[in-house]
């Protein structure tokens, strides 16, 4: 080959090369995951708590019912669940769904925000609330439902839980410094 053709095939391949190297490189790319840099915000401060709150839930799909759990490698009840998904952001939260209920700020249904909670009545004739889940947008949330099955989504529009309805309320502060004041149980 001659000299002028060696270098016709050489430069293309060349810059491909130093173009793969280069976005080889790249520190951030659009669309994919990546954690807080020093100085910066982090995802609750940038997407609020109560986002991260539900994918916390989210992220807990498919883990395995647990009368009492609270564990993602055990398993969870539905109030176990809404523990584990608001401990994960610092944040103390009654045991039980209806200490969670007594103890949550009220939410309109209408102005329900991803992390909220939503309250169930499941024993008929009772006005003790005894199932809880996670809202997630769309009118969907996230519990556990009972033994046998796993961490699921539900719609607030399936006519069960539509009849069950006890409320909603929230235990994420709008802002710092806001939100209940929970004491930890002694032990």
């Amino acid at each position: 080959m001659s000299g002028d053709r060696q270098r016709h095939f050489a430069l293309p391949q060349a810059l491909a090369v130093l173009a793969l190297l280069a976005s080889g490189c790249t520190p951030f790319r659009p669309g994919m995951p990546s954690g807080p840099a020093a100085g910066e915000e982090s995802p609750a401060s940038q997407l609020g708590v109560g986002t991260v709150i539900a994918q916390q839930a989210l992220a807990q799909l498919g883990a395995p019912y647990r009368y009492g759990g609270a564990d993602p490698a055990k398993g969870f009840d539905c109030s176990g669940l809404v523990s584990y998904a608001h401990s994960r952001e610092g944040i103390s939260v009654p045991r039980t769904a209806a200490a969670q209920f007594a103890a949550a700020r009220r939410v309109d249904p209408a102005a329900l925000r991803a992390g909220d909670l939503v309250f169930f009545r499941l024993v008929p004739g009772s006005r003790e609330v005894t199932h809880v889940g996670i809202y997630t947008g769309q009118r969907r949330f996230v519990h556990a439902p009972q033994t046998g099955r796993s961490v699921g989504e539900a719609s607030l529009d399936d006519p069960y839980y539509r009849e069950r309805f006890a409320g909603a309320g929230r235990l994420y502060p709008d802002r710092p410094g806001e939100g209940p004041r929970l004491e930890s149980s002694p032990r």
